[in-house]
């Protein structure tokens, strides 16, 4: 069965570049994006991996630990890292998880539970569904899942923005709308009726119709 949002997102013991980790005890109190590669030594997984490298400081900022998984082994991990930084401009600082039995894709249902092997011999072709992108949150439940083809880059800045989504929702009783971004009006939910939004926005908010009203995002 395929993880769905709110379910508790496996734990696994295993080997990193920054060495044995326990998943659920690695992320702690933190949040966490768990994003993974079919193959090292791939072109668009070197883009992905370099601009992520990039982009710690900002997940960090969030209180947001980063963590990549590729099919293969650590080595490798650390020598394709040379080439991050090489062709990226950026080295990741962030652990990557060697997955050479393939028990990480199959508990996160990237791969068949069943898949018979290890990652010797296997090309990204066979591992092409292991592309896919967990945030999960400090109680270690899924809050996004998101999958990509082979071909087609991840955009983190929209995991980015999605993070700031999901951080605000769960601390405030407000959902974002299209394209929302930090800063911007949000929506107060159908669940808070208008004498309760009158309580908690004095400031006012505006109604479009009975089930869309938007208001200033809480600080």
């Amino acid at each position: 069965m395929s993880l769905r949002i709110n379910d508790t997102a496996p734990n696994f013991t295993a080997q990193t570049t920054q060495g044995v980790i326990d998943f659920h005890e690695w992320i702690g109190d933190s949040w966490a994006v768990l994003f993974s590669h079919p193959k090292d030594f791939t072109p668009v997984c070197t883009t992905e991996l370099g601009y992520m490298a990039g982009l710690q400081p900002e997940f960090e900022k969030r209180n947001t630990k980063i963590i990549g998984l590729s099919v293969d082994a650590v080595d490798n991990h650390e020598k394709w890292a040379n080439d991050i930084e090489e062709t990226q401009g950026h080295y990741p600082k962030y652990p990557m998880i060697g997955d050479t039995d393939l028990n990480v894709a199959k508990l996160y249902d990237m791969l068949p539970a069943d898949e018979a092997g290890d990652s010797e011999g296997r090309t990204p072709a066979n591992n092409a569904t292991v592309r896919s992108v967990f945030v999960i949150g400090p109680d270690k439940k899924v809050k996004l899942t998101m999958t990509y083809p082979m071909t087609t880059g991840r955009n983190f800045d929209e995991i980015l923005r999605a993070l700031d989504s999901i951080q605000l929702t769960a601390n405030h009783q407000v959902a974002t709308p299209v394209n929302w971004k930090h800063g911007e009006d949000v929506i107060i939910p159908p669940a808070v009726s208008d004498e309760e939004a009158q309580k908690k926005y004095p400031q006012g908010y505006r109604t479009l119709k009975p089930y869309l009203r938007l208001v200033e995002q809480p600080k």
